[in-house]
């Protein structure tokens, strides 16, 4: 590696919202990481649902598109009688 045209790569410790810490190496300014969700507490690697949606996402998505859903499935019904 040419020398002076690297970032610094350095030491981290990250801090899940869950309460894992654990410490890699990063180019990041600083010696904290905070992150919401790791591999600890991630469904994938998990194989369980243990966070919540707590902002209400999904909610909020079919409220919005409920009513585009329901035009679209009366213009299907309508097509099939004709």
């Amino acid at each position: 590696m040419k020398p002076g045209i690297h970032p610094d790569y350095h030491p981290v410790t990250v801090h899940c919202a869950c309460g894992h810490n654990f410490t890699t190496r990063s180019t990041i300014k600083g010696n904290m990481l905070n992150v919401e969700i790791c591999s600890n507490c991630h469904p994938f690697f998990t194989g369980k649902q243990k966070l919540v949606d707590t902002a209400g996402r999904v909610e909020r998505f079919t409220k919005k598109y409920a009513d585009a859903a329901a035009k679209v499935e009366a213009g299907k019904t309508a097509a099939a009688k004709k």
